[in-house]
């Protein structure tokens, strides 16, 4: 997220938090694609992570991006920590350990995300060059320690690193040694967000599977495909996971809020002040009971600001987020837009993906979630591998996006993004897979060699 939302209308009950909900919905023709990919910064030299300060570090870096973009610097106490295009809506941000993030403009289609990708390491690469900087696109980072990683001046970051080891054994590897790529689509009413939200969530492990890129810590191999997946198996159970309850009868809005009541909270921001609140109650706080903030009641950007805070495989925001993939190399980025649109723009399509998981009880829906980090391909559900259920839902895309006809300058269209995948399923391994082949055959057991063929 690239800064806290600033919107001080108060609120009063439980049924404005369910309308700010429900104002994400957009008619067919308005659907948008988000795409959010962040990457390791390293230093070429030296295979390192990139401090904050400093001549060549994080700050250097944005700085640049800024003279060369012309976007508006976020600030936080002095420090820049992200850059936001006001005229489209896209911006650049960074996580807990410096990795570097660009949220994209919604856009049309998945030429135009692709298009904006390019761009952004064309800019990237001219600014990072002359600093010695270079990028990597993998789940986990490789090498390099936790101690090693550098801690970047956000206020929401120290309340979170204090607050992590209190839920769970691995939420600071989370926020300081992953990284992920999300796409963000669209819903046209309460209905369809709760059939993209099913389908999605029950396919998510697919996704991870087919994105599985991150074996290897502390320079070995973890015995994981995804380990920056198996990570939020222990990060913080109140704020992440598979959601069974949501293919539940009476599954909603509502039913959404009322999750989100329940998910303690991190932070209010008042003014440029981040008070910490965490394990607290958001109840407390619409209700003007909480202790920190006496007789205060909640605004829009305490809302949205919260909703921000919660990990779900799939998290509903005013569109929903695709959230289980690991970080790839920059070509396969666009493969995961062209995935879920392919899925779940096309009516033809979400109806035949929920007919494939709506038989799949809550219990193996989280044994496919717990079993994909560790096996990939290989995992089952209802008697059916995840290679098996790749393909299918691959050749689902390749229709859904073929019927979009969304073409590009030279009459192509949307669905040669899929290609990535499409030779991933065919091959039936994962990217890790490939890595660790590599580990283990051409670069001699060191993982160093990935800093050179999979740096951006």
């Amino acid at each position: 997220m690239a800064r806290d939302v600033i919107d001080m209308t108060p609120l009063q009950s439980r049924d404005e938090l369910v309308a700010w909900f429900a104002a994400g919905e957009k008619p067919k023709d308005r659907f948008r694609i988000g795409t959010e990919h962040e990457k390791f910064p390293f230093t070429i030299a030296r295979h390192e992570p990139l401090p904050y300060e400093g001549p060549r570090g994080i700050r250097a870096l944005l700085e640049g991006m800024q003279m060369i973009l012309g976007w508006e610097p976020i600030m936080e106490a002095g420090h820049i920590i992200g850059l936001v295009d006001v005229t489209k809506g896209g911006a650049i941000s960074l996580e807990p350990g410096g990795q570097f993030e660009l949220s994209g403009a919604p856009e049309e289609t998945i030429h135009q995300t692709c298009s904006e990708l390019q761009a952004h390491l064309a800019q990237l690469r001219e600014v990072a060059a002359p600093l010695g900087i270079g990028f990597l696109g993998l789940g986990m980072a490789p090498t390099w320690t936790r101690t090693e990683m550098a801690v970047m001046p956000k206020g929401r970051y120290r309340i979170m690193t204090s607050y992590m080891p209190k839920v769970g054994r691995l939420g600071l590897d989370m926020m300081y040694r992953t990284c992920t790529v999300q796409t963000n689509l669209d819903f046209s009413s309460e209905a369809d967000m709760v059939k993209k939200l099913r389908v999605s969530l029950a396919l998510q492990p697919i996704a991870t599977a087919l994105f599985a890129n991150s074996p290897f810590t502390e320079g070995k191999p973890n015995g994981f495909l995804s380990f920056r997946s198996e990570i939020w198996r222990d990060t913080d159970a109140d704020r992440s996971g598979m959601l069974p309850w949501a293919f539940e009868p009476g599954m909603g809005y509502e039913r959404w809020v009322d999750y989100a009541l329940d998910v303690p909270m991190y932070f209010v921001k008042r003014g440029d002040r981040y008070i910490d609140v965490a394990g607290r109650s958001f109840r407390d706080l619409l209700d003007g009971k909480l202790a920190e903030l006496p007789g205060e009641r909640p605004t829009l950007s305490d809302w949205a600001n919260h909703i921000s805070t919660i990990f779900p495989e799939v998290r509903l925001k005013r569109y929903l987020e695709m959230r289980g993939s690991d970080a790839v190399p920059w070509r396969s980025l666009p493969s995961l837009p062209a995935f879920w649109v392919g899925l779940l723009y096309d009516d033809a399509n979400l109806d035949a993906a929920w007919e494939i998981v709506k038989g799949w009880t809550a219990e193996e829906r989280q044994m496919l979630r717990d079993e994909v980090p560790r096996l990939g391909f290989a995992a089952t559900i209802a008697g059916r591998s995840v290679l098996a259920l790749a393909r299918e839902a691959l050749a689902l895309a390749r229709a859904g996006l073929a019927r979009r006809n969304r073409q590009d300058w030279m009459g192509r269209d949307e669905t040669r993004y899929l290609a990535p995948l499409e030779q991933i399923a065919e091959r039936g391994r994962t990217p890790a897979e490939e890595l660790l082949d590599k580990f283990h055959g051409a670069w001699g057991g060191s993982v160093d060699p990935v800093f050179n063929e999979y740096a951006y």
